[in-house]
Formats: structure tokens, C-alpha cells, sequence
């Protein structure tokens, strides 16, 4: 099933969502063996929202640019919904010095590498997260230019 893709009161300007949304499903079944199904939402919020939701879920006072949750009963299926901080990813392509787009996608494959198992608490952890999403942003990169 396709990912969703959904604006908060805010315009990610998010293009190309079908193409997105098939190398995020290449990409579930290349991380994830014998998975049936995958279901993702992704919502596009505002700061305020997104601290909200920590505050009242994580129970973390501060700022973040995504929050992931998932939803899934078993390991046959994939279901979670994606929160993202159109206000944060733009401060933070400005702090590592990238485009915004660059950094969306970033993000956007930073949620699903999670939902496929993926940690970043630990340094080593952050360090194996950091070049799953630079494989991710480059290949989908050379996709969009087929």
C-alpha cells in the first residue's frame, strides 16, 4: 500500500509523492524480509504540534523534528505514522548546511529505517542510521533522475 502523505496546517513542498512513495516501499522490502503489507502515514506539523505530541506521548520537553510510531501487530505488517516538523528540518538544513529537500527526505527515510529497526541512541547506533539515510537519499536521488 502507498505511503500517505498529509499537511498540518503547514506546506511541506513535498513533491513527486508517487515516486516517494514507491522506493519507500522498494525500501521496506529490501531492509524487512517476508513482510505482507506496509502501511505509513506521514504528517507534516508544525513545531508546536510535534512538541506537543512529545510532551504528551514520550513524555520529552523539546523540540524534534520527527516522531515515528509503530503501529504494527506483528512482523508480517508494517504500520506507523511519521510525524515531521516542517519548521525543524528547515532549521536544521540551515545548521548542516543542505537544502531543505535534502534534508525532508532525510528525515522522511529516518522514520522508516526506524519502523525497519533501526536505533540511534547510542553513537555507533547514530553513525549506522547516518549512512542508511545518505544510501537512502542518494539512491533515491539517482531514481528521481530515471
Amino acid at each position: 500500500m502507498p505511503a500517505k502523505f498529509y499537511e498540518n496546517g503547514v506546506r511541506s513542498g513535498l513533491k513527486e509523492k508517487k515516486q516517494l512513495s514507491d522506493f519507500i516501499d522498494g525500501l521496506v522490502s529490501t531492509y524487512v524480509k517476508k513482510i505482507e503489507s506496509c502501511e505509513l502515514t506521514y504528517v507534516f506539523c508544525k513545531d508546536a504540534y510535534l512538541l506537543e505530541m512529545n510532551n504528551n506521548f514520550l513524555d520529552h520537553d523539546t523540540y524534534t523534528d520527527i516522531i515515528t510510531f509503530d503501529l504494527s501487530d506483528n512482523r508480517k505488517e508494517m504500520q506507523g505514522e511519521i510525524y515531521i516538523s516542517v519548521e525543524r528540518v528547515r532549521e536544521n538544513a540551515k545548521l548542516y548546511n543542505t537544502t531543505y529537500n535534502d534534508e525532508l527526505h532525510r528525515v522522511i527515510f529516518h522514520g522508516v529505517l526506524h519502523l525497519c529497526g533501526f536505533k540511534d541512541k547510542s553513537a555507533k547506533d547514530q553513525k549506522v542510521m547516518r549512512e542508511n539515510e545518505d544510501y537512502c537519499l542518494e539512491h533515491y536521488k539517482k531514481e528521481l533522475q530515471k
